[in-house]
C-alpha cells in the first residue's frame, strides 16, 4: 500500500509538472499573433524615422532594429524558456546597444568619432564576455 502511495503522488508531480512546462510555452496562434504585432511596431517605427534626416534617421532606423530583435528574442525567450533564449536576449540587447551607440558616434568629429566607436565596441565585447561567463559557470559547478 505504501508503495502505491509513493508511485501515484510520483505521477501525480510528474503531471503537474508536466502541465507546468506546457503552459510555459504559448500556442502557435498566441506566438504568430504576438510576431506580427512586434513586426507592425517594427514598421511603424521605420516608418516614423523617414520623417528625419541624416544621421538622426540612421539612429532611429538603429534604434528601430534594435528594438524589433530584442522584442523578438524576448518572445522567443517567452514561448520557449531557458538557458538559451535569456542568453539570446541577453546578447540581443547588447547589439543593440552597441549598433544604436556606433550611429550616434557618428555625429561627433574627427579622432572623436573613433574613440566613441572603439568604447562601444569594448562595452558590447564586455557584456558578450560576460553573458558567456554567466554560461559556463553552470558547467562548471557540475564538473566539480
Amino acid at each position: 500500500m505504501k508503495n502505491q502511495l509513493i508511485a501515484l503522488t510520483a505521477a501525480l508531480c510528474a503531471s503537474l509538472a508536466g502541465g507546468a512546462y506546457a503552459a510555459d510555452t504559448m500556442d502557435k496562434a498566441a506566438y504568430k499573433s504576438a510576431k506580427d504585432k512586434i513586426e507592425a511596431q517594427a514598421k511603424s517605427d521605420k516608418k516614423a524615422c523617414d520623417a528625419m534626416k541624416d544621421n538622426a534617421k540612421d539612429v532611429c532606423q538603429a534604434e528601430a532594429k534594435a528594438k524589433e530583435k530584442i522584442a523578438k528574442a524576448e518572445l522567443d525567450a517567452q514561448n520557449r524558456p531557458d538557458a538559451r533564449a535569456t542568453e539570446k536576449v541577453a546578447l540581443m540587447k547588447a547589439e543593440g546597444e552597441y549598433e544604436v551607440a556606433k550611429e550616434k558616434c557618428e555625429d561627433l568629429q574627427g579622432a572623436a568619432v573613433a574613440s566613441c566607436k572603439k568604447d562601444a565596441k569594448v562595452a558590447y565585447d564586455k557584456v558578450k564576455a560576460d553573458v558567456r561567463q554567466a554560461k559556463a559557470k553552470p558547467g562548471e559547478a557540475k564538473k566539480s
